[in-house]
């Protein structure tokens, strides 16, 4: 890899960009996790900076699951950018249907039907439509604590006030349930005509709140039952980052389609999916340009989903051995800091650590840039820090990362 530096980077001149074209905030929390300077290459689980420094990355929004930059990922990407990168989108491309045929066989081969996105937000969208469509009806049920996405659609499920104020009227129809409360939906479709259910089996961004599966087993139950469909939102927590290839999928729940993303194009290309049966598809097959868009199975980022599939599953027991780690050493944080760590949860390889209060998260998260580390906050739950370790870290990125997390909670606890 070649390393860029401040001779062929400008990071004050990035910065002023940023500031001038973007967001003056973002330009200052930039400045804050750089500690001054920017991104100019990165390679598996280390990101390169202008100045020299290498940082450690167990962040990234759950899209570096095989790392930065993988050179099979990459390779794929060569090879389809020197055939046919783009489609006229009139002519059938081989490209987009292999990959389809690879993701529904990959979840086990019940969900045959699927749309591809540009982003999670994209298949959020496309799977709510489809399920009003087929049923006629306009009500969604969505979880309290939820994300999915912040278009004007997937935001009226999105459960964060913050990113709502001013957008109001939202996506109508959409009711809240409770997590916990396995007669939610029983109780819902009394009182509304439900065309879904659409829940996170593990809330990552509410602090990594894992969702309970007999719950979300009486709210499939009750929704078929009226004939509503369930839609299983994984764009963050499925292809293994919380174990399994789908965790909804895995616990026999029975839902009508997993949304993937983050991830799927390797940690490279931009692209999402909602796999879905034939009931909830029904719309697309009646009229398969009632929901279009010009980069939907775009050939350079469709290419990559079978290399990454195969990669992550190359990868699945080191996935395992790693999630131990990081539960093992989470756990010894826990005691080592009583009066600073509230609590540690999480599955595979997305963990939360719940600090005592917002002000020490932000000295952890502080502790942590200056020590070389990226990890992703929860914009819903400040008190929480998200850890993402890539399935291809190696035991001393691990320990690494342990050590700084450490380092990093005791200085918030002792105020250094």
């Amino acid at each position: 890899m070649t390393v860029l530096t401040t001779t062929t980077v400008d990071a004050k001149a990035t910065f002023r960009r940023v500031k001038r074209h973007f967001s003056p905030a973002l330009a200052t929390a930039g400045k804050f996790t750089g500690q001054g300077a920017v991104e100019v290459a990165a390679e598996g689980s280390r990101v390169i900076l202008s100045d020299g420094r290498s940082l450690l990355d167990f962040g990234s929004y759950a899209v570096a699951l095989l790392g930065h930059g993988n050179p099979t990922i990459t390779d794929a990407v060569r090879a389809q950018l020197d055939r046919m990168p783009a489609s006229t989108r009139s002519v059938q491309t081989s490209v987009a249907p292999l990959a389809a045929e690879r993701l529904a066989d990959y979840l086990g081969g019940g969900l045959g039907r699927v749309y591809f996105g540009c982003g999670g937000a994209d298949a959020v969208e496309v799977s709510v439509k489809l399920a009003r469509m087929a049923t006629g009806r306009t009500t969604v049920l969505a979880v309290d604590g939820a994300f999915h996405g912040k278009t004007l659609g997937a935001l009226a499920l999105t459960d964060n006030p913050r990113f709502k104020t001013g957008l109001e009227p939202l996506l109508q129809g959409v009711v809240r349930i409770r997590p916990d409360d396995p007669q939610a939906v029983a109780r819902a479709i009394r009182e509304h005509d439900v065309a879904a259910v659409v829940f996170e089996p593990v809330q990552a961004e509410n602090g990594v709140q894992i969702l309970d599966q007999a719950v979300l087993a009486q709210w499939c139950r009750d929704a078929h039952e009226h004939g509503a469909f369930v839609i299983s939102d994984e764009i963050q927590v499925g292809l293994r980052r919380c174990g399994p290839r789908s965790v909804a999928l895995a616990a026999g729940l029975d839902v009508d389609c997993v949304l993937l993303g983050k991830p799927l194009g390797g940690g490279v290309m931009p692209v999402s999916a909602a796999v879905c049966n034939d009931r909830l598809f029904a719309p697309l097959l009646a009229d398969p340009m009632v929901h279009t868009a010009t980069f939907s199975g775009h050939p350079l980022s469709t290419a990559v989903i079978p290399v990454a599939l195969d990669l992550i599953e190359r990868h699945a027991e080191d996935g395992e051995w790693i999630a131990a780690a990081m539960a093992q050493g989470l756990r010894e944080l826990r005691e080592q800091f009583p009066g600073a760590v509230a609590e540690t949860r999480g599955r595979g390889l997305l963990w939360g650590v719940d600090y005592r209060s917002p002000e020490v998260a932000g000295d952890v998260l502080t502790g942590l840039a200056q020590r070389g580390m990226v990890v992703s906050p929860c914009l819903s739950r400040p008190t929480t820090i998200r850890l993402l370790p890539p399935i291809v870290a190696t035991e001393a990125d691990v320990k690494e990362a342990l050590l700084m997390l450490t380092d990093a909670t005791a200085g918030a606890a002792t105020g250094a």
